[in-house]
């Protein structure tokens, strides 16, 4: 038997590759960064040339350092930034433009033309998305209306649209599968979550050719096989998720009510709802968890924008502590904040709030107020802003959590997870292996090809390094939750022209 999954972990700024084994061992990795693009304020890109090129390469890598074969590898899975945007000619396999990210704002106006035509409930109940730049749709008007003499060869059929893992899988596969996954297809704002289908509707809205997009299929399934040019022998390509949906599966939320939040770069908070969508009215996202075993999961999404980027601020333009777990131990100098309060919304507030044109602040200064103050002030922020999306999800399914799961980054930060433990007023559980997306992708293929029997295997693994009980009153979070509410509000609308 084959004694590897390899897990292609494809990020926003640097691509990786692990080889997990049977208990979910970590045997391998390998990450290589790559280039970001900036072309305007706003605007960022990728080269797709660049994504695949980095991904190979570190798959390579990876099975050297342990002198793996093909034969060694039972099957790949792919997790992938999500609505990163690639458009390619499907005979030469070259890209028209650079991959349009998702944090690219450069659609947010076409966005507003299409809130101001009164679309947002339609596209909300069949994608269960807000109308957003984030999404992919839109990015990909964008090149079809913006890159000459695209719109004429993609009506003409020669062209191909997918996301990251839709563009790793064509490549692995030599042009043999044009396909992806229902968890990646649900964040396209292109696609009907409900019957699991292109939404003609809102193709004709965007005036987007149905035949550039991929065929949607479920997570966990032989896509097809990796050529054995690049690894010496054919290799199943088996399993497929964004990368939030990814950690989900890795922390093993199988069943309705159980959440996982990521903490990087921003946060990322999910909750299994079951077989049904939960469709909210707080300002979450609703999307497709994965299809597997001839089901679909779905989840209630928030996105909190910055969360590491606070921590790295602190460091890079504050200059007031000098790495990142500095900031553990010297929000500890202080007892609390002074009733200071940062809200970090340097990009605008992603959910529950929504709000573009919101700016960071700090508020609640007096002459005490040091810098343990605004650093502890910081770290305290990243757990209200996930209390925010909690409460918004139990007020849209009634489900009340019972433990929050927790990886990324900053789940390190143990002043950070007993502060998030105290917020939300249940434990939070960290596991042991926090690669959690990379883990998910691997589960997802190593199911699909046998390597693990069941999802009851795949949960045998799971194993906490330690739990974060609430320790403090009700009264006290209460006055630091109101006090967190009053803040946010000052942020609000900001950066808006009047």
């Amino acid at each position: 038997m084959a004694k590897y999954v390899m897990a292609l972990d494809a990020g926003t700024t640097s691509n990786r590759c692990i080889l997990f084994n049977e208990k979910g061992e970590m045997c391998s990795v390998a990450q290589k960064e790559f280039t970001q693009y900036f072309p305007k304020p706003g605007w960022v890109e990728h080269d797709a040339n660049e994504i695949w090129s980095t991904q190979l390469g570190v798959a390579v890598e990876a099975m050297q350092k342990i002198g793996a074969s093909a034969d060694d590898i039972a099957a790949i899975g792919i997790t992938n930034q999500r609505e990163t945007t690639i458009v390619w000619d499907k005979n030469t396999g070259e890209p028209v433009y650079h991959a349009i990210v998702w944090q690219c704002r450069r659609t947010s106006e076409y966005c507003d033309s299409l809130k101001d035509k009164g679309l947002e409930d339609s596209f909300r109940q069949k994608t269960g998305l807000v109308i957003d730049a984030y999404f992919s749709g839109t990015k990909l008007k964008w090149i079809l209306d913006n890159v000459e003499g695209v719109r004429e060869r993609a009506e003409k059929g020669e062209l191909l649209f997918g996301t990251v893992e839709t563009w790793l899988i064509w490549k692995l596969t030599k042009g043999a599968a044009h396909v992806t996954d229902y968890s990646n297809a649900a964040r396209t704002m292109l696609f009907n979550i409900n019957d699991l289908k292109w939404d003609e509707e809102i193709l004709k809205e965007l005036n987007i050719p149905a035949s550039m997009l991929p065929e949607a299929k479920p997570s966990s399934c032989v896509y097809g096989e990796a050529d054995p040019a690049f690894f010496g022998g054919k290799i199943p390509v088996s399993g497929a998720a964004g990368d939030q949906q990814a950690a989900l599966f890795g922390q093993t939320c199988f069943t309705a009510g159980e959440a996982k939040n990521t903490y990087g770069t921003g946060c990322f908070l999910l909750m299994n709802t079951g077989e049904k969508p939960v469709f909210s009215k707080n300002g979450l996202v609703t999307t497709i968890a994965w299809g597997i075993d001839g089901k679909v999961n779905y989840a209630l999404e928030g996105s909190i924008f910055v969360a590491g980027a606070a921590i790295q601020w602190l460091r890079d333009e504050l200059r007031i502590i000098d790495s990142a777990p500095d900031s553990e131990y010297m929000a500890k100098k202080v007892k609390d904040t002074n009733g200071c309060y940062v809200v970090p919304a340097f990009t605008g507030l992603g959910a529950p709030h929504w709000d573009q044109y919101a700016r960071g602040t700090i508020v609640g200064i007096t002459r005490g107020v040091n810098k343990y103050h605004i650093i502890r002030a910081t770290l305290e922020s990243l757990a209200y802003q996930v209390n925010d999306v909690l409460q918004a999800i139990k007020a849209d399914s009634g489900i009340e959590l019972s433990a929050l799961k927790v990886d990324g980054g900053a789940s390190a930060n143990n002043f950070l997870m007993q502060t998030q433990a105290d917020i939300i007023d249940a434990p939070v559980n960290r596991p042991s292996c926090v690669e959690t997306t990379a883990m998910g992708a691997a589960y997802l293929a190593g199911l699909a090809v046998g390597y693990w029997a069941s999802k009851e295997d795949v949960i045998k693994n799971w194993a906490i390094d330690q739990t974060f009980k609430p320790q403090i009153s009700a009264e006290e979070r209460k006055e630091k939750v109101e006090g967190w509410n009053k803040a946010v509000k000052y942020s609000y609308g900001w950066a808006k022209e009047d």
